[in-house]
């Protein structure tokens, strides 16, 4: 199954990896649309959704910061083979400029939020939301390592908004986690060209 994954990877070019990436995200906001008209009352979930609240400055910028901050220490920590997710990740972000990462980490947040703590976790609780979301980064079903840590941000992300009870917050974590990470891959991947341009031309 992996190495039918990666192959189905490989031979998709960075544009259309782009193209999956956002048709997903489309899909993923019509499930929420057709959802919430099912299970909810006028989209009453929606009535969870707060930008003037306090906390997404307080509680959901810095958790999402903080998250990064340690992700990157164990990338360094850790070998590679425990964040291989196939160079998905590094193929969708070494080549796009910053404003656009920001684009795709807003619009991933806000499809993925809305339906998976807006929705699923208010209907069928924390635990099923997490295991759901962590299903459909299928990716990462093939490294135990990347699957558990999809798993326990999950819920953490989820308990950040059984807490608050706002969205916007966990919006603003998933958003904030997602851009960094992008951001840092970008120039993880210019820098380390450079070092090997530069041990060529010594």
């Amino acid at each position: 199954m992996k190495r039918k994954y990666n192959q189905i990877i490989s031979e998709l070019t960075d544009k259309e990896l782009l193209k999956h990436l956002y048709l997903t995200q489309i899909i993923l906001l019509f499930i929420s649309f057709i959802l919430g008209a099912v299970l909810f009352d006028h989209f009453s979930y929606l009535q969870h959704i707060d930008f003037i609240d306090y906390h997404i400055l307080t509680i959901g910028l810095p958790a999402g910061v903080i998250i990064v901050l340690a992700d990157i220490l164990l990338m360094k920590l850790l070998s590679s083979s425990f964040y291989d997710d196939g160079g998905l990740n590094e193929r969708i972000f070494k080549n796009r400029h910053v404003f656009h990462t920001f684009v795709i980490a807003l619009f991933v947040a806000i499809s993925e939020e809305l339906l998976f703590r807006g929705i699923i976790q208010t209907k069928v609780g924390l635990i099923m939301a997490s295991i759901i979301f962590a299903i459909i980064h299928y990716r990462y079903l093939f490294n135990w390592y990347l699957f558990l840590n999809i798993i326990l941000l999950s819920f953490l992300i989820g308990f950040i908004y059984k807490w608050t009870g706002n969205l916007a917050v966990t919006i603003m974590m998933h958003f904030v986690i997602d851009f960094l990470l992008g951001v840092y891959i970008k120039f993880r991947q210019t820098t380390n060209e450079k070092n090997r341009e530069d041990q060529l031309c010594e």
